[in-house]
């Protein structure tokens, strides 16, 4: 049987099993710039400063609202995914370590955004487009992937009809609820019968909405609401939130403020993570 290399859970890595080892903290020095996250408050900042309070260590974290926070120094934190014990900072001529981007990638300082290829990942609406830019844009700009909307998986295959896909001109598909037996699984299957094998990638995650692809936390809550069938989800969400829901001003504005808590790809399910990074490579990879 063949492996699936990007699993379930892209956050663990090739030794993931059904038994992990608990994670150890590895030392890290608490350098100027640092973004953490504490583990008990969940509070996420850039380190400011180590400073002595009390005849003890404290370091300092400033969100990204500019609000300050101290915590003491040592376990209890997680740097990009992991957890860590802080350390005083020791000057160094070492070396910086590579900037990261948003999905975790190594940043590449300084060069051009790639001209577009003929490959194209399509999404399903503007939510979604949102979502995958913030998180893998500089990604896709290094490697020249355009990012289209499809308005619905509905037009799939008209769309791929259209389109016309080759070995050289792939489509990577995300889709909602691409669960088995729902009708976005059957529309995808359909039109995957009308396009030359190993062109068209269709994935997806199992949410209603892209929306909870962000994890609760983000958004102060243990879990993402249960919606009724026949209540439109975002609206009921909202109710739920206790936050406006009388417009699709209401909507938007809230989306804003739910996407604007994501920072890195550590806010959101690793079933959305997998199935992203999976439609970047197919679609950037060589031909043959």
């Amino acid at each position: 049987m063949p492996t699936d290399r990007y699993g379930s859970d892209v956050l663990g890595g090739p030794a993931a099993a059904h038994h992990r080892a608990r994670p150890v903290s590895r030392p890290q020095p608490a350098e100027r710039g640092l973004v953490v996250e504490e583990v008990q408050t969940g509070w996420v900042g850039a380190v400011v400063r180590v400073e002595k309070s009390g005849g003890m260590h404290v370091v300092v974290l400033e969100d990204r609202r500019g609000r300050t926070r101290s915590f003491p120094l040592g376990p209890g934190f997680w740097v990009d995914g992991a957890p860590v014990e802080l350390t005083v900072p020791v000057t160094s001529r070492a070396p910086a370590a590579p900037a990261r981007t948003a999905s975790g990638s190594r940043a590449v300082a300084g060069q051009r955004a790639r001209v577009a290829r003929g490959s194209r990942i399509w999404v399903e609406g503007k939510h979604d487009a949102e979502l995958v830019e913030k998180v893998w844009g500089d990604d896709l700009r290094v490697e020249g992937v355009v990012v289209e909307l499809l308005d619905g998986v509905d037009n799939l295959a008209e769309a791929l009809a259209e389109f016309g896909p080759t070995p050289q001109r792939r489509v990577g598909v995300l889709v909602d609820h691409l669960v088995p037996g729902s009708k976005e699984r059957r529309i995808a299957d359909a039109a995957l019968r009308t396009v030359p094998a190993g062109t068209v990638l269709v994935l997806g995650h199992p949410y209603v909405d892209v929306w909870e692809a962000v994890k609760p936390a983000r958004v102060g809550l243990q879990r993402w609401p249960v919606i009724e069938r026949g209540t439109e989800w975002k609206r009921g969400i909202l109710r739920e939130l206790g936050w406006p829901a009388g417009s699709q001003a209401d909507v938007a504005r809230a989306w804003q403020r739910i996407l604007g808590t994501v920072r890195t790809y550590a806010d959101l399910e690793p079933s959305l993570l997998g199935r992203v990074e999976e439609l970047i490579d197919f679609v950037t990879a060589p031909t043959g």
